[in-house]
């Protein structure tokens, strides 16, 4: 990372790029138990949320992540009543899973409170969920907190994890997900950012299979623009219990949503259920 001569610069050595935005400050930091938090004002991009040099978020353009990361898993389970979050501690993809009415209870566990004060702060929009009384914030371990889950009492986990190193390298291994599995109802699912499809897709499959020998069967990885993370264009990868699993969607519900979005639309979750050529033969799709 760089931050000089107005710009913040993020170097990600895996993929051989870098990504920058024209900042016109620092608006503040903290160091948690945990992680360096920075905010950044920028010229065109809004706030920037930083985590120990890698950006997070944008004003701009964290609606493509957060949409992505809960619409899509929410319409393809039959009746999604009981979801958690963990991680997503910015608290924008817990707005987007209570924008759906039939959600009854919505449990976000993210270690750190600290990312959650600051999106207070700096991205008050992501927080305006908080409050609802659906809404259950948690500040501990994700991984003891799936760990004891009880079994088969969640319908959806959604699994908002940085990358896979200091925190969140937990939250990527056959452990972490046999307690998801363990949680999740038999028709149910679980969803985690899965990184960029054009340059990671090593850590995809590896991520995926760590998901089979835990026990899912089916998978499925949708590819999304995210302008703000390396190369510019990201993932998430949903699992099933089921063999042979479709991933089919509540399309007619998905588009008679009952809340707006910039970015996801029923068309375009059906577009992606036909993966890119080069993603359909890596991940044997």
């Amino acid at each position: 990372m760089t931050a000089n001569d107005n710009w913040y610069i993020e170097h990600f050595e895996p993929t051989g790029s870098a990504i920058g935005f024209r900042i016109t400050g620092k608006l503040d930091e903290v160091q948690s138990p945990f992680q360096k938090i920075e905010i950044y004002d920028s010229t065109d991009w809004g706030k920037l949320m930083v985590i120990d040099g890698a950006m997070m978020l944008t004003t701009k353009d964290n609606f493509f992540y957060h949409e992505m990361i809960s619409h899509p898993v929410l319409f393809t389970h039959p009746n999604p009543k009981r979801v958690v979050i963990i991680g997503g501690g910015d608290c924008g993809t817990l707005r987007e899973v209570l924008k759906h009415p039939g959600v009854e209870k919505a449990t976000q566990c993210d270690i750190d409170e600290q990312v959650t004060r600051m999106s207070e702060k700096y991205f008050p929009e992501l927080c305006e969920r908080n409050g609802d009384p659906r809404a259950e914030l948690l500040f501990d371990d994700g991984v003891a907190y799936m760990a004891n889950c009880e079994p088969g009492s969640v319908d959806v986990v959604i699994v908002d994890s940085t990358d896979p190193v200091g925190p969140a390298e937990g939250l990527f291994n056959k452990a972490f997900f046999e307690s998801c599995f363990r949680a999740l109802k038999d028709d149910g699912l679980l969803v985690q950012q899965s990184e960029s499809p054009l340059a990671l897709l090593e850590l995809i499959k590896d991520m995926r299979a760590e998901m089979g020998k835990a026990g899912f069967r089916s998978f499925k990885t949708l590819p999304f623009p995210q302008p703000c993370y390396p190369t510019g264009w990201w993932s998430v990868t949903l699992a099933s219990k089921r063999d042979g699993f479709g991933f089919g969607f509540r399309q007619a519900d998905a588009a008679a949503k009952p809340f707006e979005t910039l970015y996801y639309t029923a068309h375009l979750h059906a577009g992606l259920e036909v993966a890119p050529p080069f993603v359909a033969r890596a991940l044997g799709e």
